[in-house]
């Protein structure tokens, strides 16, 4: 399991990097396989509930597209969010069996406004001035505090962090998650952002993200809890679902875009 992990991570990550290097198509298109495949991860754990499958995917795909192209207008999620309330009610309202219609609807709403929304974010911080090294930093931030979370958590580990949803998280886990997120949040910075943020701005970002990351991680095994099951797919070797893979960023990248877009205006 772990050679496979580690052989694993030799080919996504470089990918991962290119893709956020070159930005443009390439990195539109990662994000866009990320955000379907999130959605459709999602909707298998939800299975339960029976929700549209297909229509939440072309629901997700479109709503993606659209602030793809035409930004983050506070109309269009307005709109977006009526209209899919609309089709998924419509869908219920002319259907032959109204028992569950509401879990039905908001589990298929969930996964066609929640995720595309969150994950869409990824590809704002690249369109923003220094977007590519924003990116490099947060997707370093994020694996460190990964690591160190789950090493020292192993090892130290004593106090569980929620125990009802991830039993195997620990609060010795978590602080020693924020203290390696902090000191690559700085290595980060001198290393390659030495034009685009101060160590104050870097050590801000790194804490946000060790403790929005955490917390997103979190929210997704909420959902797998839920589910009952551990892994949201299986489609990377070795590490389980992508949902599984990009969990850390569904509350992370918005926060990092809107206090740069906050740090930017001050």
């Amino acid at each position: 399991m772990l050679v496979t992990r580690i052989l694993t991570a030799l080919v996504g990550i470089p990918l991962i990097f290119a893709c956020i290097y070159f930005g443009g198509l390439p990195f539109y298109i990662l994000t866009f396989a990320v955000v379907f495949l999130c959605v459709q991860e999602y909707l298998n754990i939800c299975k339960k509930y029976k929700p549209y499958t297909l229509l939440s995917l072309i629901l997700s795909s479109a709503f993606f597209i659209a602030l793809q192209y035409f930004d983050m207008a506070a109309n269009l999620i307005a709109i977006s969010s009526v209209l899919m309330l609309l089709i998924l009610f419509a869908v219920e309202v002319f259907g032959e069996n109204p028992e569950q219609s509401v879990e039905r609807i908001s589990v298929s709403f969930l996964g066609a406004f929640f995720l595309p929304l969150a994950l869409v974010h990824l590809a704002y911080l690249r369109d923003m001035k220094g977007g590519m090294q924003l990116l490099f930093f947060m997707f370093i931030v994020v694996w460190v505090l990964d690591t160190a979370a789950y090493a020292f958590g192993k090892m130290l580990g004593k106090h569980k962090l929620a125990k009802n949803v991830s039993p195997k998280k620990t609060l010795e886990g978590a602080a020693a998650g924020i203290v390696f997120a902090l000191i690559a949040a700085a290595v980060c910075k001198y290393a390659f952002m030495s034009n685009i943020l101060t160590l104050p701005q870097a050590l801000i970002l790194g804490f946000v993200i060790s403790i929005v990351g955490q917390f997103s991680d979190l929210a997704e095994s909420l959902i797998k809890r839920d589910g009952n099951i551990k892994d949201s797919g299986k489609i990377i070797p070795g590490h389980g679902g992508v949902f599984d893979r990009f969990d850390s960023y569904i509350f992370a990248a918005p926060a990092v875009y809107y206090i740069l877009q906050f740090i930017s205006k001050i």
